[in-house]
Formats: C-alpha cells, sequence, structure tokens
C-alpha cells in the first residue's frame, strides 16, 4: 500500500501537488457525472452544476499549467503510473508534457463555455445532456493524459457513447442518420486502431508509451504494418479525406454545444494520437508513409475548399472547412520535421478556438432564425444582429489566416515544414504538396470571403423580424475565444515555446 501511495505521490522526481492535479482532472468530471445519476435536486440545478463542475476542472487545468515546468517542457511531468490490470500488464500511467498541456487547457475551457452557453438557455432533459458533457470531457482529458497504449485506446473510446446521444437526442431533424453515421464510421476507426495497437503489444510484450517512443523495438516491417492500422484509424476521428464523410452529417444535425466539442476537441484526438503514438513509437513505419499522409492531406485540403463553396447551408460549410483545416495539420505532420510538427500542434490549437467560435455563432444564428441556411439568414446581417454579424466575420477572417490572427501560423508553418521536410524524404513531391496546399489556402479564402458577403454584407431590406443580438451570457462564452485567438496571433511564441522542446523530444532532435 505504502509503494502505491508513493508512486502516486512522486514518480520520477514529479512533484507531489502536480500528480495530483492530474487525477482531479479525471475525478472530478466523473464524480460530477456520476452525481447526475442519483435521483434528488440535481435535475432541476443540472446545468449550474455542470457549470460548477467545468469551473473546478478549468480551474485545475490551470493550476497544471501554472506549476509545469516550462523549461522541461519535452519530458514527461506529473506522471502518475500504477497497476490498473496486472495480469495483462495495463497500469495507469498518466502524465503531461508541451505537446499535451495545450489540449487539456483547451478541453477544460471549451467545456466550461459550453455549460456557459447553456446556461443562458433551458435545454431539454438538462440532466442528460450535462452528464453527456461531463462523461466527454472525462474522455477527452483522459485520452491527452495516458501514457498507456490500451488506458488511450479505453479514453479515447469513452468519447463515442456520449457524442452518439448528444447527436441523436438533442440534434436536428436528420439527427438519427448522423448519429448512426458518426457512430459507425467511428466504431470502424476505433477497431483497426485496436488492431494496431494489440499487434504493437504483441511485437514489443510492453503497452508503455514512454518506453516504446524511447526504445522503438520493433522492425521496419511491423512498424510499416502498425503504422497504416492505427493511421487509418485515427484518420477517421481527424477526420481525413476520403474518411470524413461522417463529419458534415454530424455537425450539421448536432446541438450547438455538440458541435462545438466535436470540431473543438474531439477531432484533436485523431490528430494527437499521431503526435503521441503513431510518430514517435513507429518512426520507420512514419517515414514510409509520410508521402501518402501528405499527399491525402492535400487533397482534403482542395477538397474540403471545393465543397464550402459549393454548400447554402452556413453549419455544413464550417464543417466542410473543418476538413480542409485538418489537412494542414496532416501535411505538417507528414513532413516529420520540427516545423511542420510545430504547425500541426499549433493548427489543432487554432482550429479549436476558431471553429468553436464559429459554431457557438451559427448556432446563436440557427435559434434565431430557426434555420442555418445562407439565403435565408442573409444578407445584410451586420444592419440586424451587428455583435453577431461582427463576431462571426471576425472568426471568419481568423479562420481564412488572416496574418495577426491564430489561424494564419498554423497553415503558413505547415507549408514552410513542406518546402523542407525530413532527411529521406521525397522533397520535390513535397514541394508539390506545398503548392497545392497554397492553392487550398487561397480557396479557403475565397469561400470565406463569398459568405461574408452573401450573409453579413449587402443590403439590409428593412425592419424585418424582431431578433435581439448577442446576450451577455453568450457574450461570456464567446469572448475568451476572441481573446486567445488574438493573443496566439500576435504572439506565436506563446504556445510554440511551449510545443518546440516536446517536438524536439518526439522527434529525437537535440
Amino acid at each position: 500500500m505504502s509503494r502505491t501511495v508513493a508512486a502516486l505521490v512522486t514518480v520520477s522526481g514529479s512533484p507531489a501537488a502536480m500528480s495530483v492535479l492530474l487525477v482531479a482532472l479525471l475525478l472530478l468530471p466523473l464524480l460530477g457525472a456520476v452525481a447526475l445519476l442519483v435521483p434528488g435536486p440535481l435535475g432541476t440545478l443540472a446545468v449550474r452544476f455542470g457549470l460548477a463542475v467545468s469551473g473546478m476542472v478549468f480551474a485545475v487545468a490551470v493550476a497544471v499549467a501554472s506549476l509545469f515546468d516550462y523549461s522541461a517542457a519535452g519530458r514527461m511531468q506529473g506522471t502518475v503510473d500504477l497497476p490498473w490490470i496486472p495480469w495483462l500488464g495495463v497500469r495507469f500511467h498518466l502524465g503531461i508534457d508541451g505537446i499535451s498541456l495545450p489540449l487539456v487547457v483547451l478541453t477544460a475551457l471549451l467545456t466550461l463555455l459550453c455549460l456557459v452557453y447553456l446556461a443562458g438557455h433551458r435545454p431539454p432533459r438538462a440532466r442528460e445532456l450535462v452528464f453527456a458533457l461531463l462523461v466527454l470531457e472525462l474522455g477527452m482529458i483522459g485520452t491527452f493524459l495516458s501514457l498507456d497504449l490500451l488506458l488511450f485506446f479505453v479514453f479515447f473510446e469513452v468519447v463515442l457513447i456520449p457524442m452518439y446521444f448528444v447527436i441523436a437526442v438533442w440534434g436536428g431533424e436528420g439527427r438519427r442518420r448522423a448519429a448512426y453515421k458518426f457512430i459507425l464510421y467511428t466504431l470502424l476507426g476505433s477497431a483497426v486502431l485496436l488492431v494496431g495497437l494489440l499487434y504493437v503489444w504483441a511485437q514489443t510484450g510492453t503497452l508503455d508509451m514512454v518506453r516504446l517512443a524511447a526504445d522503438h523495438p520493433m522492425g521496419r516491417t511491423a512498424q510499416i504494418l502498425a503504422f497504416v492500422a492505427i493511421g487509418v484509424g485515427l484518420a477517421v476521428k481527424t477526420p481525413m479525406w476520403p474518411l470524413h464523410t461522417w463529419l458534415p452529417d454530424a455537425h450539421t444535425e448536432a446541438p450547438t454545444v455538440g458541435s462545438v466539442l466535436l470540431a473543438g476537441v474531439l477531432l484533436k484526438m485523431g490528430t494527437y494520437g499521431f503526435a503521441r503514438v503513431a510518430i514517435p513509437i513507429l518512426p520507420e513505419g512514419a517515414a514510409a508513409v509520410a508521402p501518402w499522409l501528405g499527399a491525402l492531406a492535400v487533397v482534403g485540403i482542395v477538397y474540403g475548399a471545393l465543397a464550402c463553396l459549393a454548400q447554402r447551408d452556413l453549419k455544413r460549410l464550417i464543417a466542410y472547412s473543418s476538413v480542409g483545416h485538418m489537412g494542414f495539420v496532416l501535411l505538417g505532420f507528414a513532413t516529420l520535421t520540427p516545423v511542420g510538427i510545430n504547425a500541426a500542434l499549433y493548427g489543432n490549437i487554432a482550429h479549436g478556438l476558431i471553429t468553436g467560435l464559429l459554431f457557438f455563432l451559427v448556432g446563436a444564428l440557427k435559434e434565431r432564425y430557426g434555420t442555418s441556411d445562407l439565403d435565408e439568414l442573409g444578407p445584410g446581417l451586420l444592419g440586424r444582429l451587428p455583435y453577431v454579424a461582427s463576431l462571426l466575420t471576425f472568426a471568419s477572417v481568423a479562420s481564412l489566416g488572416l496574418p495577426g490572427l491564430a489561424g494564419f501560423w498554423g497553415e503558413m508553418l505547415a507549408l514552410q515544414g513542406a518546402y523542407e521536410p525530413a532527411a529521406g524524404l521525397p522533397r520535390e513531391l513535397f514541394l508539390t504538396f506545398m503548392v497545392i496546399g497554397g492553392l487550398g489556402a487561397v480557396l479557403t479564402a475565397a469561400y470565406f470571403l463569398v459568405m461574408l458577403s452573401r450573409l453579413t454584407h449587402g443590403p439590409w431590406g428593412g425592419p424585418g423580424p424582431t431578433l435581439h443580438d448577442a446576450t451577455r451570457i453568450e457574450l461570456a462564452a464567446w469572448v475568451p475565444l476572441v481573446v486567445l485567438i488574438l493573443v496566439f496571433g500576435v504572439w506565436p511564441s506563446a504556445l510554440l515555446g511551449l510545443t518546440t522542446p516536446a517536438v524536439q523530444a518526439l522527434l529525437g532532435v537535440p
């Protein structure tokens, strides 16, 4: 017993406080969800209760960030390593570094803002919805903290059922079909992912992600096979073209908070898997598959932009834009360089902030108009709802990559990484990827500007229906995202200074 306590309190010199806080990040949403299962008065106060729990989780995430040793961002901190299923060699192994810390804080922030947003509304079956959101938070944070392959997979899967119900119960008219499509695609991807993880386990005899990343015990052929299986499983969640087709339907039919968390965090679980599992554990497999990954990434960039130009539904347009933005993230990973992987990690956070804000705003418009059809919403939205329309304009120009806003750096650095990929990769091919990605960036600007010209600008045809502009509660949920988009746009080193040491450790760069 004393050894177990000692392992929890301090592992590899980690401060006791950090280890306890990492466990608290998981316990708080878990206990909050369990409390909602108990019959009682919490049913009428579910949103407030969820707001309190998510607020505590965010406070703990901020405490973790404050205790984090930024001079050693490349190593795991606050590690917790306890037996979980001893006869299988599975351990409850947690830790945090410069790659996972931003994603943990982003998850806690977006979940809190979703509960703030719900506080200004009266969702049906609020107890069940808050329960689903807290279980989602548990799964998302657990994924980013796990250092055991099977524990990673368990948390990776925890999010599927609550998100299925969020779409199926609180979604739009086509919610059942969208929910079925979501669960079928993601379960299929998870099955392939599990096969890949079990293959790594069978080849190496260990599930320890830190040890596997340090030793690389698998041969080249085995690494390629494992990378393909794991990569396909992660690509479904990312989503990568052509495994993306579940995403537009899920986003279109999901309620506002479901879309925000789906775009802001759940997609990042797939890309995070490349940074934490596929690339560091299977470097030779990554090098062999990288040209194919880059090719699919740039196809997704261009396809996503062209699909957006053809959309007539605003929510569906934003959904397809995620396919393109995640293409830039995957292109960054495919370069296998510090610049490219930093671009991918930066793009992850920028996309979470910007697209989270976009889906909040689209949800507000749909709530007021009863539709997200572009023809019915506009033109002249700036004259009717100046605050909502101004924020929509801001989020759109951030998403198209305007310099000075967060969306710029991920795309620019991904293209720079493609200009000079890792040694051994075909440079001429990656130069082609860079050119195609640049074309995709131009098309991205085109579809957002076309959307704004049709929606926010143009003649306003009179008073029309009486609509209320942004409320104080809505602004409380949106303004933090605006501030962070500006901060990371003008001060990119705030994030790059955190991820760079971790990326160098991931690639073995001194």
